[in-house]
């Protein structure tokens, strides 16, 4: 079974992450099967790329369902991995637009953040839990997509939020039924259509104002704390007796 579902049409290039039964969460295979598809993608033509998530969620974060047989350094590695993936897509030579339905949590609330256009299904809803165990991930790029307050807020609280609220602090850029999906990423490719590549790509270093470099610094520091893999399992521990309550 293939991770990623791969399409094009008409210039745009769709990806669904394929990995329902986990959520469509972010395993080391996973995230190797969405690069490679990503440029392919590029290098095929797309003008527009589009995310989506097969089944009910969008992507639930990090997919940890090994974490007792990892070490921190290997927990370390896939965040990189991760975090490379994320730049790699923020700066890509296309337009790029995410579609989010279900759960988009963690580092895949931080893959749907990291596109030009953000559609939020109705019912969707979104989550930044990376702080409680101690990971520093994408937190430039959500404070220059919602606002240093905003997103201070959104991460020290760990709250959920909803499609609705995801408009309002700038994280999604529209909140839409099902049934008016289609005719948006219609209308965002005849628009993607208009520019070129090259232009795509200059206009995204031009208006980014994330530091990559700085913002890997940042995931390797929090990452390389000792006690990863515990704070992450306290978590998880914490979570489940949430639930239960």
């Amino acid at each position: 079974m293939s991770l990623v579902l791969a399409s094009r049409a008409d210039g745009v290039a769709t990806l669904s992450l394929n990995r329902p039964e986990r959520g469509n969460a972010l395993g080391p295979d996973l995230v190797e099967a969405l690069g490679e598809a990503f440029e392919r993608a590029v290098a095929h033509g797309a003008r527009l790329l589009v995310l989506r998530g097969e089944g009910r969620h969008f992507c639930t974060g990090f997919d940890l369902t090994d974490l007792e047989s990892l070490s921190d350094g290997d927990l370390l590695l896939r965040v990189v991995r991760i975090e490379a993936l994320l730049q790699r897509i923020h700066a890509a030579p296309v337009t790029t637009l995410a579609v989010a339905t279900g759960r988009t949590f963690g580092a895949g609330a931080d893959l749907f953040a990291v596109c030009d256009r953000r559609i939020a299904a109705a019912g969707a809803s979104f989550a930044f839990p990376g702080p409680a165990f101690g990971l520093v991930l994408g937190t430039a790029r959500l404070a220059a997509l919602v606002g240093r307050d905003r997103a201070r807020e959104v991460l020290l609280s760990g709250r959920e939020m909803t499609a609705e609220a995801a408009v309002m602090a700038g994280l999604a850029t529209a909140v839409l039924p099902p049934e008016d999906i289609a005719p948006e990423i219609a209308r965002a490719a005849a628009e993607a259509a208009r520019l070129d590549p090259a232009t795509v790509a200059a206009l995204h270093r031009r208006t980014t104002q994330a530091e990559d470099d700085a913002d890997l610094a940042a995931l390797v520091r929090s990452a390389a704390r000792p006690g990863l893999k515990q704070r992450i399992l306290d978590y998880r521990a914490q979570v489940a007796a949430r639930r239960k309550g």
